[in-house]
């Protein structure tokens, strides 16, 4: 039996590999600071405390060695070289990335977005050989980029999958984009102002597909970069409407050319001029990958977790990294004054 340790296995994507990788035959040993389990484990996973960042600790689960390590928590150059560092006894690793690291053929990227003209005009759909970032320590994308080069970089000395998630998407998710919509419903809001005339769209990643991507670069080793991301690429009001059936409820849309009209009303979390959607053939050619769910599949358990995580709570309180990165969501009086 081959021996797999996950690291951040108690995270979004954590949760679901773990699973994964132990149903397809794995032994799993599953690394989370807390040593926590999750209930939908086989009993047969083995849990481990340890911190990713001390390099003891993190050497002591590996033990005698590991034909693959998987890295949900890998931010930055100095990971990589923490993980090149264990070569001699991992086999391969699989480390989850992002889209953030591509930049257009004019250097924008995500960093720039919010210049003047500074959206990337990306091709559609994204492939893997598109332009990456310069690295740097200046911002998450950069040191994504980072991650990344120094761990291809090994090659044959550490062959490692480097996936880049799309809006990752799922239960347990930490700032849900989902959250948006499914808020301003139990909120009872019944009209809502998209921007972009409702046609944003950036590409969502299901834990689940993640998931199957990572069971599958942990049986075919090598050195590459894919994307991983979901079969479609739905418009930002066609997840509106997604999620509205879910809950049951029917919305007036109030679609709005160009950007948003006033500060907070219009924009979500998917919100954007141009689209970013990825091609997923690379995957599919080297892995043999073939998506698990769809985006619309997914919701219903999505949504059922958001509605637990808001019940008797503040979204800010339940969210507060979701505020962080947005603000103010929920602007429902600048909303009815720009409506009215």
């Amino acid at each position: 039996m081959k021996r797999a340790v996950v690291i951040g296995a108690t995270g979004q994507i954590g949760r679901v590999a773990v699973g994964a990788l132990a149903r397809d035959g794995w032994e799993v040993t599953a690394v989370s600071r807390g040593g926590g389990r999750d209930g939908a484990w086989p009993d047969e996973v083995r849990v481990a405390a340890a911190d990713r960042a001390d390099d003891a600790a993190l050497g002591a689960v590996v033990g005698d060695g590991c034909d693959v390590l998987v890295d949900m928590v890998a931010y930055g150059p100095e990971h990589a070289r923490q993980l090149a560092g264990l070569a001699g006894r991992v086999g391969s690793a699989v480390v989850i990335s992002s889209v953030s690291v591509y930049e257009d053929d004019k250097g924008r990227h995500f960093d720039t977005q919010k210049e003047p003209d500074g959206f990337p005009e990306y091709p559609v759909p994204i492939p893997e050989e598109q332009r990456t970032i310069r690295p740097g320590e200046s911002s998450y994308s950069t040191r994504k980029a980072g991650l990344e080069r120094e761990l291809l970089a090994l090659g044959d000395q550490l062959p490692a999958t480097l996936l880049r998630a799309g809006a990752i998407h799922g239960p347990c998710c930490r700032s849900p984009r989902e959250l948006y919509f499914v808020k301003r419903n139990l909120d009872g809001r019944r009209r809502r102002v998209l921007a972009y005339g409702g046609g944003s769209r950036f590409h969502p990643a299901s834990v689940h597909n993640i998931a199957e991507l990572i069971r599958l670069a942990a049986a075919r080793p090598g050195a590459r970069a894919l994307n991983a991301v979901d079969p479609e690429a739905p418009t930002v009001a066609e997840i509106a409407g997604a999620i509205d059936s879910v809950m049951g409820v029917e919305v007036e849309t109030v679609l709005v050319d160009g950007p948003p009209p006033v500060p907070t009303v219009g924009e979500t979390p998917w919100s954007a001029p141009l689209p970013v959607v990825c091609d997923m053939s690379a995957a599919e050619r080297e892995l043999g990958y073939r998506p698990v769910v769809t985006y619309a599949q997914s919701l219903p358990e999505t949504v059922a977790w958001i509605e637990g995580q808001l019940a008797g709570r503040d979204w800010r309180e339940a969210y507060p990294k979701m505020y962080e990165t947005y603000g103010d969501l929920f602007d429902y009086a600048a909303e009815d004054a720009w409506s009215a």
